[in-house]
């Protein structure tokens, strides 16, 4: 099994094309900063190039717990798919929560676990990402590594989320492909109010639709 993690690696510029949260978000010209159905404007989470593009993840904080953003289907949330040629800083809104108050740069890091090893006595595969995440340096007479670094991970498939959970593409109707987790974050200055819970980014490639949800 192998997962790739995305690890915090200290600061970012606000408007690097590199894989990172927080900052302003990178777009072709003409995009216009998505709103929520309450009205505001939605916060801006996460820039992550992926193989096809980059994708943009943004989640409503006007009024937290008002706005469903743990929904797939809901207008508290949105992800774009961009192409990674002609993208440019977008102008932020001078109201509403837009922006975390810092940009936390990622590199990824490629956990290999051996299939047989990491079964249990009555031989039940465990979760790959959850396995990884655990893992992440820690020593052996540990019980706890430092999870807090750990900021999500790229490709895979969904941790513990059940098959009615996974979101079907507005376009064609099809199930999107499984993308990314998100955590929160390490420190409130980073973090994005996920309500505690895990995020799961989705995209369908041949239409460039994404979807967000959380579990």
């Amino acid at each position: 099994m192998q997962t790739t993690l995305m690890i915090y690696d200290g600061a970012a510029p606000a408007d690097s094309d590199v894989l990172r949260t927080g900052g302003v978000p990178l777009a072709p010209a003409g995009f216009a900063w998505p709103l929520c159905g309450c009205g505001g404007p939605l916060q801006f989470f996460a820039h992550l190039p992926v193989e096809d593009g980059v994708l943009s993840v943004f989640l409503c904080q006007n009024d937290p717990g008002a706005c469903e953003f743990w929904d797939a289907s809901s207008s508290a949330n949105r992800v774009h798919l961009f192409p990674r040629e002609g993208l440019q800083p977008v102008a932020v809104p001078e109201a509403g929560l837009t922006l975390l108050p810092a940009t936390s740069a990622i590199r990824t890091h490629v956990v290999t676990i051996d299939r047989e090893d990491a079964c249990d006595e009555e031989g039940i595969e465990p979760d790959a990402y959850d396995l990884a995440r655990s893992g992440w340096k820690r020593e052996p007479e540990e019980r706890f590594g430092k999870q807090r670094e750990v900021l999500g991970s790229l490709g895979g498939s969904p941790s513990y989320l059940e098959d009615d959970r996974l979101p079907a593409c507005p376009s064609c109707t099809g199930t999107m492909e499984f993308a990314a987790h998100l955590e929160e974050g390490m420190t409130w200055e980073t973090a994005m109010n996920l309500g505690g819970q895990l995020g799961y980014v989705f995209v369908c490639r041949p239409c460039r639709e994404g979807a967000f949800l959380t579990d």
